[in-house]
C-alpha cells in the first residue's frame, strides 16, 4: 500500500465506490483506481467485512463474492428497506424451482437434458423462470450434435443465498452424490454413443 494513503483513507474510498455503485464491482477495478495491488486492496476488504460484521449497530455489511465485492444492507432490516422503497418482497422460490437450482448448482455447467435426467421431469419452465429471474444464465453450448445449451448458477444466486463462492455450498450425502453420479455416467455414454 502507498504509504502516503492511510488506511483509513483507503477503507473510506472503497466505501464510496462500493455505496455509489450499489451493485458488485471487481476487486481488480477497485485496485487500479486507488493505484494499490489487488492483494492489498483484498486485505483491506476483510478487515472492513470483519468491521461490518463486528458492529451490531450498522445497517449494511461487505460481502466478498470471489473476484467482486458489494456493500448491501443486513438481512434484518431488509423489510425496512423494502418498505421504504415501496417494492414489494420477491416471491419465495417453490420446492421445484430450488430443486434445479440444486441440480444446477452442484453439476454446473449443464444441460436442460441431464437436468431432466436427474429430476425424472420436465423442467423446461422452471429453467426458463431461473433465467428471467437472473438466478441461472446460459454459458455456451456442449459440444454434441445438437449443441444444447448449458447454464450455470449467476453472481445473483451467490448473492440470494448468501454465499461467497461455489465453494460455501454444503455437501451433498454421499447416497445423493453416489446416484447422481450414476446418472450423469450413463447420459455420458449416450452422449458418446450418439
Amino acid at each position: 500500500m502507498n504509504t502516503e494513503k492511510t488506511l483509513v483513507q483507503t477503507k473510506a474510498a472503497i466505501e464510496a465506490i462500493l455505496f455509489a455503485a450499489g451493485d458488485p464491482v471487481h476487486i481488480l477495478k477497485i485496485a487500479e483506481v486507488l493505484g494499490e495491488t489487488r492483494q492489498s486492496v483484498e486485505a483491506i476488504l476483510h478487515i472492513m467485512k470483519e468491521e461490518y460484521d463486528a458492529d451490531e449497530n450498522r445497517g449494511i455489511k461487505l460481502i466478498i463474492m470471489d473476484d467482486k465485492t458489494q456493500l448491501c444492507s443486513k438481512p434484518q432490516f431488509g423489510e425496512k428497506v423494502l418498505a421504504v422503497l415501496e417494492q414489494r418482497r420477491s416471491p419465495t422460490l417453490s420446492p421445484t424451482a430450488l430443486e434445479v437450482l440444486s441440480v444446477v448448482a452442484y453439476r454446473q455447467p449443464v444441460t436442460r437434458g441431464v437436468i431432466e435426467q436427474i429430476r425424472g421431469v420436465d423442467s423446461a419452465y422452471t429453467l426458463t423462470n431461473l433465467l428471467e429471474k437472473g438466478i441461472l444464465e446460459e454459458c455456451g453450448r456442449l459440444d454434441v450434435p445438437g449443441r444444447p445449451i448449458l447454464y450455470r448458477t449467476s453472481e445473483s444466486f451467490l448473492r440470494i443465498f448468501g454465499l461467497t463462492s461455489l465453494k460455501d455450498l454444503p455437501p451433498l450425502p454421499d447416497e445423493m452424490e453416489d446416484a447422481q453420479i450414476t446418472m450423469l455416467e450413463g447420459l455420458e455414454q449416450v452422449v458418446e454413443e450418439a
